[in-house]
């Protein structure tokens, strides 16, 4: 498969109680590293950096070093609009805002169809690809609940990093790869998505991969997409290390090159470690207004969806779809036990019996230890949804980095005194991603196997039940605010 270089996850993450809800007045962020840092090679030359064996090749530099010196921003005070003081406002306006004229994006979609017959949607920043190299770095995203492309909070980074670089951009490519259903995307087999089913982001990279072989992938998660991304990473690395035998195999490389990410989430006590009294439907506001809300908008998505969902009404699937109708208001869990326990992925994980072994079972705080690519994950302390960041995990990996402001709400962040479309998450982020696509040195690795069999799909050998045929395109229009359902989570 095709290899992520470094991940960089936003608002989320379940595992652990967070270190305190509370952080008295300061608005400097707690940023945590394991004691034995990860040694990176880099190309940059700098005093006080040490080479590899021998004094040739790059330097080897330790993340905490690289991140000290080259993601300054991380470490600056998060001071939020005084109207938006605590996560609550921060994380309503992103939902009831209206940000369609600010950090525009126009985007050419690919639509793939995939191996059990469903459909992706698949969109790349619309800059002159033929002035861009075959090897600049390209960002892959994977939105929120039910978002796409269109999110500010998307638009936000990718205004700035798919920009010329003469006009202070960072000049990448970009693609949001838009789940099922989303954004304008059909649903065309009886398939939904969730924060677990990880096969449509491995035929994503299988397209991206073949058609742009030699850029390096940074992956940018935000909520339950950065959960789907840990999810794959960790995926991957475990079939390479228990199957693979070493580092130089195909599915290495498919993973080696995701480098950035914004922690991945699902909103519940959803793992083993996580306390019940801390769940969202544990407050009033939780489970009234967040989880209602996200339920809501799983709801009115599958019922846009419906005449594919039931068309063979025998299926399991179909009959699911008829239960969730019945539901009045639902929460997100009621949603999820009824209709994303059968529809949410293939088997044979799927179906699962009820919704709490569903979470636990799709909490990414599980595959941590497992990845083996830099990984960067900013929350919030005061974020509603997100109630639990495995802090503590970190540990478990000298690869991964975990930042935690003590105020921004759930994709929110909007800071004091730069405007209303500024976010503090931005600047970080950007410069991770220089970090990542520019400065660290990929992992050498074998070339993922892939190619086009005689009906049009690309497969990768080895691995022939996946695979994704291009089925048409289109240009989409980031800028409008998609109907049917509440934006920014």
């Amino acid at each position: 498969m095709p290899r992520i270089m470094g991940f960089l996850t936003l608002s989320g993450s379940s595992a652990t109680t967070l270190p305190s809800r509370a952080t008295g007045t300061s608005r400097t962020p707690t940023i945590r590293f394991a004691r034995d840092a990860a040694m990176l090679r880099v190309k940059t030359r700098k005093e006080g950096w040490s080479r590899d064996s021998g004094g040739h090749g790059p330097m080897s530099v330790s993340l905490r070093t690289l991140v000290k010196e080259r993601v300054p921003s991380l470490f600056s005070e998060f001071r939020p609009l005084w109207w938006l003081f605590n996560g609550h406002l921060q994380t309503i306006y992103c939902a009831i805002g209206n940000f369609s004229r600010q950090d525009q994006m126009y985007y050419h979609r690919i639509y793939l169809r995939l191996h059990d017959g469903g459909t992706l949607g698949l969109d790349f920043s619309s800059q002159d690809r033929s002035l861009l190299p075959d090897d600049t770095p390209i960002i892959v995203i994977q939105h929120g609940l039910t978002g796409g492309s269109h999110e500010p909070y998307i638009r936000a980074v990718l205004s700035r990093a798919c920009a010329p670089v003469e006009k202070g951009g960072l000049g990448y490519r970009a693609v949001v790869v838009n789940f099922r259903g989303c954004a304008g995307v059909p649903i065309t087999s009886q398939r939904f998505y969730s924060a677990g089913n990880t096969d449509d982001t491995r035929q994503a990279l299988m397209y991206i991969a073949h058609k742009y072989p030699r850029a390096p992938l940074l992956g940018l998660g935000f909520s339950l997409g950065s959960n789907v991304i840990l999810r794959y990473l960790g995926e991957e690395e475990r079939e390479v290390w228990t199957e693979c035998c070493g580092p130089n195999s195909a599915l290495e490389h498919a993973t080696e090159r995701i480098q950035v990410s914004f922690s991945g989430s699902i909103p519940q006590a959803s793992s083993a470690k996580a306390q019940p009294d801390v769940s969202l439907v544990s407050t009033f506001a939780g489970k009234h207004i967040y989880s209602k809300t996200m339920g809501g908008n799983l709801l009115k998505l599958m019922k846009r969806h419906l005449h594919v969902l039931t068309q063979d009404l025998n299926h399991p699937v179909a009959k699911a779809a008829k239960a969730a109708l019945s539901l009045k208001r639902p929460t997100l869990d009621m949603f999820d036990n009824t209709f994303t326990v059968i529809a949410g992925g293939p088997a044979p994980h799927f179906p699962f019996p009820d919704v709490m072994t569903f979470y636990k079972w799709v909490s990414s705080h599980h595959m941590l230890k497992d990845i083996r690519v830099p990984l960067l994950s900013i929350n919030a302390a005061d974020d509603p949804v997100v109630r639990h960041v495995p802090m503590d995990d970190v540990e478990e990996n000298g690869l991964v980095v975990m930042g935690l402001t003590p105020q921004g709400g759930h994709l929110g962040w909007w800071q004091a005194a730069k405007g209303q479309s500024d976010r503090w998450t931005t600047a970080p982020v950007l410069e991770w991603l220089r970090l990542m696509g520019e400065e660290v040195v990929s992992q050498e690795s074998k070339a993922a196997s892939l190619y086009v069999d005689a009906d049009g799909f690309i497969r990768e050998e080895g691995n022939e039940e996946l695979g994704c045929k291009f089925v048409g395109e289109t240009w989409i229009d980031g800028n409008v605010k998609q109907t049917g359902g509440v934006q920014g989570l």
